[in-house]
């Protein structure tokens, strides 16, 4: 069983963590959520400072927690891809370099396929193939996972991802950002049936669009007629009652899309991913529906929801198992389909010194 240290630093939150197989041995996050707070979104080159001035601390704090050296380490990884270029940059050459300076192989990780591993560090009994769910800020997709490094995605957002969405909508009711965790917060104080709003049109298997697509562009939109029409006529807004309605919306209209899939797949068991997993609706729509179905999901627990280093070391300690490691010419992409992870592997030894170099 490999022990792999990874660092994870695709957007905005600097993440260092040791896994042995699928046991954590020690998590570092640091968020940068105030430093990006007074501009409603993420700025890349404050993310990209912030990892540099953090990423060294949070890496000796995790060989400190996890009690290890660098010895009882087998490899390092770090996330390659998508992400803010700069900001993975950062954590990649990071991670290049160790592997470099105590001779460790090295691992690139698709961040998407750490979002499917989250799941793996609390479900031990968890074996593909199941289908995931995987909803963040910047990604809306159903994945077919087939094996380790085998993906097909099933469906995807056609515009907004269901985590942007959370933030825009959360901006029109001049709440505060990230939007996904303040819109849950009020949902619970509101009526989830108050204002009938639109799940997005059922895609069709034309035009170049799975049958499982989403769209959120059009419920983002009514929620901005809805608020315009009630301060044209001066009312206050109900904040939780709209929370509340966009939620639920949000929460069906992914979880009619999942149990079909699932279904007409033949697959028995989801696993959801990503930052929107940690929503009570979607967590609370998507168990009642499996159930009714005869279906098993899986949630990742609140802490590995989000971005983290844990679910990256995760998915490194298969690859590294399978003998898949990456070259120390890897670089950083900000785009990448996770069908195409395999890339990111060599069958030559990944820390020849005599023609490897930091790609600096």
């Amino acid at each position: 069983m490999a022990t792999v240290l990874a660092i994870e630093t695709s957007c905005d939150e600097t993440a260092v963590a040791i896994v042995n197989n699928r046991q954590v041995l020690s998590s570092i996050v640091s968020s940068q959520i105030a430093a990006h707070q007074p501009f409603g979104g993420i700025v890349p080159e404050v993310a990209s400072r912030q990892h540099v001035e953090i990423v060294n601390a949070a890496i000796a704090q995790a060989l400190e927690s996890a009690h290890l050296h660098w010895a009882d380490i087998d490899g390092i990884a770090a996330t390659c891809a998508p992400g803010l270029v700069g900001a993975l940059l950062v954590g990649l050459t990071t991670a290049k370099t160790l592997a470099l300076l105590h001779q460790k192989p090295f691992i690139g990780i698709h961040h998407l396929e750490g979002h499917i591993y989250a799941s793996y560090l609390t479900a031990a009994d968890l074996q593909p193939p199941f289908l995931c769910l995987l909803v963040s800020g910047g990604h809306t997709s159903l994945i077919h996972v087939k094996d380790c490094g085998d993906y097909e995605t099933l469906g995807q957002t056609r515009d907004d991802a269901a985590g942007e969405a959370f933030d825009k909508v959360a901006r029109l009711l001049n709440l505060s950002y990230p939007g996904g965790p303040v819109i849950d917060r009020l949902s619970a104080q509101g009526n989830p049936h108050a204002f009938p709003l639109p799940e997005g049109q059922v895609s069709l298997p034309t035009g170049g669009f799975h049958p499982y697509d989403s769209s959120f562009s059009g419920l983002k939109t009514a929620v901005l007629r809805l608020t315009q029409k009630l301060q044209q006529e001066h009312q206050p807004l109900p904040v939780n009652d709209l929370a509340a309605s966009f939620q639920e919306t949000v929460a069906k209209a992914l979880t009619k899309r999942a149990i079909a899939c699932a279904r007409d797949y033949g697959l028995h068991t989801i696993v959801v991913g990503g930052g929107v997993a940690a929503n009570s609706g979607l967590r609370q729509h998507l168990q009642t529906a499996a159930t009714a179905h005869d279906l098993r999901v899986l949630f990742p627990p609140l802490k590995f929801c989000t971005d983290n280093a844990a679910m990256i070391a995760c998915a490194a300690a298969d690859h590294l198992e399978r003998g898949h490691t990456s070259p120390l010419t890897l670089g950083a992409q900000s785009r990448m389909a996770i069908a195409d992870v395999m890339q990111l592997y060599t069958s030559t030894p990944a820390n020849d010194e005599s023609t490897a170099s930091v790609g600096l």
